[in-house]
């Protein structure tokens, strides 16, 4: 008889113990220089998103200087496309070659761009001098919140998140009002050359204040899969601005840009499956969490800047609001998105947790444009107010979200090129809602042509001809815009409910407590 010993199932060695993270640490080691570098990141933050918000009011005087009105649209849509293409791109640089460098070149092709629009002598330089100048702004938008996540741990990150967050807000309110100032006292050409001597400062500071991190690997640039999702992207937002472009989303040019497009994209994948360092790695997109979070990136980005203009002409077309009166509204919006972006990164640096409040941001987001749908021209101003108040919390509270999540779900060594798709995407949800809105309006107003007294085409309709219509005519004309908004902001609080299915597919990550690792 075999002894207990010798019958026994051999031992199995137990499973080495998983290696913890590097804790964290801080690339500026001294508290009170990390956020004089934080002031210098916000600062060209906003100089990047104030300049895209500035030009709008100052593009009348610049096409009475130029002529060529057809072609103006290119001023904004040239920078859309040039600043979303190199996005990815430059994520990824900052993880081959430290970010320091990176987001210097970045600053600086954008002061460079700045200064040849404010020289520029005809139509087709200003709008070569915008794609410069966006090369620059693209580069600005992600390099920063690449930047915050190695000068802040992960909670604290949240806090410091909501402000870059309250810059972004700060520039969409100031951009119009101070482009028309500049512009009225000094010339279009202002609101361009205003950008040196900030651009100048912001070099100087980051050059002698933020430290040089090298990464632990040996750059690779993959120039193809950099130039093929370029591609592919600017065929997205290309597609997108094609109704205006084109005349029909659906026109020849506009589906050979959807071909291209694809082609572009397919070959990008075969590319990244190869390659050592690929722009965007595709391993991200095998991360449930960042790929629920890219979604709720899209929505945030078709609604928190895809539907702001589409509201403003809300206001005034159909409830008869003067453009002074709709804009005293925004406060409320603003206001909210200032007070939800302050409030959620607190609760979130202390918490840890941040799906409740993407949840709540899209829960939000469904009911207050649901209550657009039901507005009307006798509708109380008082409630218009209420629900712009409502409507700008929902955008507030989840700003933040995406960035703050894929940063925390990706690997270090990929965080630049997580924050630059993630952004990517936030744009790219901009692009194509505006591209549906004005679908939705277009196709809404399309069969009321010269059936209302005084009004030849909806399309030049301006509010100053609104209110010189007869009483009869201004109550048609709103009648005829807020059956053409009912599905808009129907299509809108969809959008949100499938944002908010995503959120709540959400693992409740908490995140690292400093000094704990990622």
């Amino acid at each position: 008889m075999k002894s207990s010993s010798q019958t026994a199932a051999p031992a199995v060695p137990a499973p080495p113990p998983t290696p913890m993270p590097a804790p964290f640490v801080s690339l500026v080691a001294d508290p009170r220089r990390r956020v004089v570098v934080f002031v210098l990141l916000l600062t060209a933050l906003f100089m990047a998103t104030l300049d895209n918000q500035i030009v709008s009011t100052a593009l009348p005087t610049i096409v009475g200087e130029f002529g060529e009105l057809e072609r103006f649209g290119w001023i904004g849509s040239a920078y859309l496309l040039a600043s979303s293409a190199v996005m990815p791109l430059y994520g990824k640089l900052g993880d081959l070659f430290g970010r320091k460098y990176v987001i210097m070149a970045a600053v600086a092709i954008f002061t460079l761009g700045s200064l040849v629009c404010g020289l520029a002598v005809s139509m087709d330089t200003l709008i070569a001098a915008r794609v410069l100048q966006a090369l620059g702004g693209g580069g600005i938008m992600v390099s920063i919140f690449s930047i915050n996540a190695d000068l802040f741990e992960a909670r604290e990150r949240a806090r410091y998140q909501s402000y870059a967050s309250l810059a972004l807000m700060a520039s969409g309110a100031v951009g119009p009002v101070l482009g028309g100032t500049l512009s009225d006292l000094f010339g279009w050409r202002s609101i361009f050359l205003v950008n040196l001597p900030i651009g100048i400062l912001v070099l100087a500071g980051l050059a002698f204040l933020l430290p040089y991190r090298k990464p632990h690997r040996r750059p690779k640039i993959d120039y193809a899969g950099a130039i093929l999702l370029a591609g592919a992207v600017a065929s997205v937002v290309l597609w997108a601005d094609s109704a205006q472009i084109f005349g029909s989303l659906i026109a020849t040019q506009s589906l050979a840009v959807i071909a291209f497009g694809l082609v572009c994209a397919l070959g990008w994948i075969a590319v990244e499956r190869r390659v050592a360092e690929p722009v965007v790695p595709l391993s991200l997109f095998s991360n449930r969490t960042i790929n629920l979070l890219l979604v709720v990136s899209l929505v945030s980005g078709a609604i928190g800047i895809g539907s702001v203009n589409y509201v403003a002409l809300f206001l005034q077309t159909t409830t008869g609001l003067t453009p002074t009166h709709a804009g005293l509204l925004f406060i409320a919006m603003t206001g909210g998105i200032a007070a939800g972006s302050l409030w959620a990164g607190r609760r979130i640096s202390k918490s840890g947790l941040y799906k409740p409040f993407s949840v709540a941001s899209t829960a939000l987001g469904v009911v207050s444009l649901a209550f657009f749908s039901q507005m009307h021209a006798g509708t109380s101003v008082v409630l218009i107010a209420a629900v712009m108040l409502l409507h700008g919390i929902s955008i507030g509270i989840g700003q933040q979200v995406p960035v703050l999540g894929v940063q925390n779900a990706a690997s270090r060594d990929d965080v630049g090129a997580a924050t630059g798709t993630v952004t990517l995407a936030r744009m790219s949800g901009a692009a194509i809602a505006i591209s549906i809105y004005g679908a939705i309006i277009g196709s809404g107003l399309s069969h009321l042509t010269n059936q209302i007294p005084g009004v030849a085409d909806f399309q030049q309709l301006t509010p100053q001809m609104l209110a010189a219509l007869p009483e009869a005519s201004r109550a048609a004309v709103a009648e005829a815009y807020a059956g053409a908004f009912f599905p808009l902001f129907l299509t809108a609080s969809g959008i949100v409910a499938i944002g908010l299915a995503a959120a709540l597919m959400l693992k409740n990550v908490r995140l690292p407590v400093a000094g704990k690792g990622r």
